[in-house]
C-alpha cells in the first residue's frame, strides 16, 4: 500500500465521507421525501395525523453538522492509515494471515462491540450536563430525515470516531472487514433515521423487528428521548430497561 501524509489522507478521505452522505443520504431524501415520493407515505401513519413534512431549517442545520462530522472521522481515518503505515495497527489486506472464516467472525465482533460503546456513550450524552454539549444539535429533528444520520455534535463525533480508532489497534480486522463495517454504519444509520411514516406499515413489525434497531425503533427516541439508545441490535434497551413498553406491543397491533 502506498504510504502518503497525514493530511493527503486527511483530504482525501473528508472528500470521500463527505460524498457518500450527499449520495446516500441525499439519495434516499429525493426517494422518499421528494414531492413525487409522497404516496409512499404509509397511509395509516398519513390518516392518524402524524405525517410531518421537515422543515428545512432542520435540514440545514443537519447537513451543517455532518459537514464537522466528516472532517472529524477525516482526522480519524487519516490517523488510522498513518499509524497503519508505521506498522502501528492490527489491520492486514493480505487474506492468508488469517482463515476466510475470521472475515465474518471479526465483522460480527465489531458491530456487537460498537453496539455497545453507542448504547452507553449515547445514553451518557443524553445527561443533562453533558447533553447540550454533546448531543443537542443531533435533536434539533425531532422528526429525522436521512440528513439526520450523520448530524453529530462536534464533540459526539470525536468520541464515536474514537471506537473506530481504538478497535484497530485491539482487533485484528482485514480491511474489507473495516470497509463492511462503515458501509453498515451508513447505511443502518440513514435507514434509522428515514422515518416511521415513510415505509409500509409491515415494515420492520415482523420478528427481525424485535431484535434489530430500525426506523419506527429510533424514530420514538427522538421524540421520547430517553428509550432506544442502541445503534444496530434492542439487546441494551431490553436489558437495561430503557426500551419502550409500548413498542413490542404495537408489533402485535399490525
Amino acid at each position: 500500500m502506498i504510504d502518503h501524509s497525514f493530511g493527503f489522507y486527511g483530504i482525501a478521505f473528508f472528500g470521500i465521507i463527505l460524498a457518500r452522505y450527499f449520495l446516500v443520504a441525499g439519495g434516499l431524501y429525493w426517494c422518499f421525501y421528494a414531492s413525487s415520493s409522497q404516496s409512499l407515505v404509509n397511509p395509516i401513519v398519513k390518516l392518524a395525523g402524524r405525517h410531518q413534512v421537515p422543515s428545512w431549517r432542520s435540514i440545514q442545520s443537519d447537513i451543517q453538522l455532518s459537514v464537522f462530522s466528516a472532517g472529524v472521522f477525516a482526522l480519524a481515518a487519516a490517523f488510522i492509515m498513518s499509524a497503519y503505515g508505521g506498522g502501528m495497527t492490527r489491520l492486514y489486506s493480505h487474506a492468508q494471515e488469517y482463515e476466510l472464516w475470521y472475515l465474518g467472525v471479526s465483522y460480527g465482533v465489531v458491530l456487537i462491540l460498537q453496539d455497545a460503546y453507542f448504547y452507553f456513550t449515547h445514553r451518557l450524552f443524553h445527561h443533562p450536563s453533558l447533553f447540550i454539549w454533546l448531543h443537542q444539535g443531533h435533536h434539533r429533528s425531532r422528526h429525522p430525515t436521512p440528513w439526520t444520520s450523520f448530524a453529530f455534535d462536534p464533540l459526539e463525533a470525536i468520541v464515536q470516531s474514537l471506537f473506530l480508532v481504538g478497535i484497530v489497534f485491539v482487533l485484528p480486522l482485514h480491511f474489507i472487514t473495516l470497509l463492511a463495517v462503515l458501509t453498515t454504519m451508513t447505511v443502518w444509520a440513514v435507514l434509522n433515521h428515514l422515518g416511521i411514516d415513510r415505509l409500509p406499515p409491515w415494515f420492520p413489525h415482523h420478528w427481525l423487528g424485535r431484535w434489530f434497531i430500525g426506523p419506527a425503533h429510533h424514530s420514538i427516541h427522538h421524540l421520547k428521548y430517553t428509550v432506544h439508545y442502541g445503534l444496530y441490535f434492542t439487546f441494551w434497551d431490553k436489558l437495561l430497561g430503557t426500551q419502550d413498553p409500548n413498542y413490542e406491543t404495537k408489533f402485535d397491533e399490525q
